[in-house]
């Protein structure tokens, strides 16, 4: 695959999951949400949900989320294989994107059609082989997309400035979906129509289809590195104990991130907090809390600047959790505005290491070993994601919904951050170095 050689070029590349993963967002936070009343304030219901009352089983439905998650992890694995070893004339990523990308359009669709308007075993059914459909393609498409990462530029420098991109793309986004979307809802625009709105993003992620050249991979003598079957591709994977430690690490993280996000709307509605004006305080700085983090990288290592992040994470959380203690609104505001503040410390960086670390490890084993499987260390990574998150907006959620105790929402948070950091310190030391300047400077 032809490298890329610029940074504009790098940073137009890292700009093309925006899209695709706006989807994503709005299908976890808002589309799966408005099919439950649970956790909204009554003056709220009519516009975040889908009607007045429940249209699925919420019993059900907890476990068809972790189902769905779980399949969307187990998934992960063959299409990252199918991806790895994908031989055509346009080469292995680009069909496997647009593979990916049709039935995921569709299925999102399938979740805003208009269906019964009493929770009813046919609903709950349907949003959920909808859901595990739109789960599964965005799986192919995305991990196929970060699957280039490892391919697309040649050296750690370049690897780590696309991971930032990506990150501070991720952040556009975020902003988009928890800020600009609320206000939307505050003008009585129903969250069915505001999905629809944003349904165009998905068009970001045409990009790689014309930036990725010299992919023709069907001569196989053609190739410099050798691919491998799914069992033993898979084997690889589970046999880094660098990759499995972090995982460990990954998995809590994600847990306590996805909750949060997974309950935004539900835990500001609860609480009567302006939803749009904390997630700009959260979101807004982080480019510039990202050169912080890349600072502390760089010095440091990834060891100490992403500790400091859980941390920093779990502060936010906990912070935001003291909202629930105060009755005047003025000064609630001014709590979640600065809990907001705090988080923005700590949110890039939560998203740039979905990227970096696997791509960091995918292409040091490609240099040692000859063998390129990238797709799968993300497949598995978003198998180990998959569980976690279902487990946390699937039951987790789920169940402070309807015991309404939605407030707890971040103190869980916190308390799957903090386990993360404790994590972190059996991380081997190559990891817990990443990104120093004495260990990046000379790699090429």
């Amino acid at each position: 695959m032809k490298k890329l050689n610029s940074k504009w070029k790098i940073i137009l590349y890292g700009c093309s999951g925006m899209g695709v993963n706006m989807l994503n967002l709005i299908m976890g936070s808002y589309i799966c949400s408005a099919l439950l009343t649970g956790g909204f304030n009554q003056e709220d219901i009519g516009v975040w949900t889908f009607g007045k009352e429940n249209l699925v089983i919420a019993a059900v439905w907890s476990i068809i989320v972790v189902i769905a998650k779980i399949i969307d992890g187990i998934i992960d694995v063959p299409m990252a294989s199918f991806t790895d070893n994908l031989k055509t004339r346009w080469g292995k990523r680009r069909p496997a994107i647009l593979i990916g990308m049709i039935p995921m359009i569709l299925a999102y669709l399938g979740m805003l059609l208009p269906m019964n308007n009493t929770a009813t075993m046919f609903n709950t059914v349907m949003y959920g082989v909808f859901l595990c459909i739109f789960y599964s393609f965005y799986t192919l498409t995305m991990v196929t997309y970060y699957a280039t990462f490892s391919e697309i530029v040649d050296n750690e420098k370049d690897r780590l400035f696309l991971s930032n991109v990506k990150s501070v793309c991720d952040i556009f986004y975020f902003i988009l979906g928890y800020a600009l979307i609320p206000v939307f809802i505050g003008m009585k625009i129903k969250i069915k129509i505001v999905a629809l709105i944003f349904l165009p993003f998905v068009l970001t992620m045409l990009i790689p289809l014309f930036m990725i050249k010299g992919d023709d991979n069907r001569n196989e003598n053609t190739e410099k590195v050798k691919t491998v079957s799914l069992v033993k591709s898979i084997a690889y994977a589970f046999k880094n104990k660098t990759f499995i430690i972090w995982m460990l690490v990954y998995s809590f993280m994600t847990f306590g991130v996805q909750l949060f996000l997974g309950g935004i709307n539900e835990f500001f509605s609860y609480h009567k907090l302006s939803m749009s004006i904390i997630m700009a305080a959260s979101f807004a700085p982080v480019p510039f809390t990202l050169i912080l983090y890349n600072y502390l990288t760089r010095k440091k290592g990834f060891g100490f600047s992403f500790g400091y992040t859980l941390i920093v994470f779990a502060v936010g959380m906990l912070m935001m959790f003291g909202c629930k203690f105060i009755d005047n609104g003025t000064t609630k505001l001014i709590l979640g505005l600065a809990s907001g503040i705090v988080c923005s410390f700590a949110v890039g960086s939560l998203f740039s290491v979905a990227y970096s670390i696997p791509s960091y490890l995918a292409s040091k084993e490609e240099k040692e070993t000859g063998i390129a499987h990238s797709a799968m260390y993300f497949a598995v990574q978003g198998l180990f994601a998959g569980v976690f998150t279902g487990l946390a907006t699937g039951v987790v959620l789920v169940t402070l919904k309807e015991t309404g105790t939605i407030y707890l929402l971040t103190v869980v948070a916190a308390l799957s951050c903090i386990i993360a950091f404790l994590l972190m310190n059996i991380l081997p030391v190559s990891i817990k170095n990443f990104g120093k300047e004495s260990d990046t400077d000379n790699e090429e």
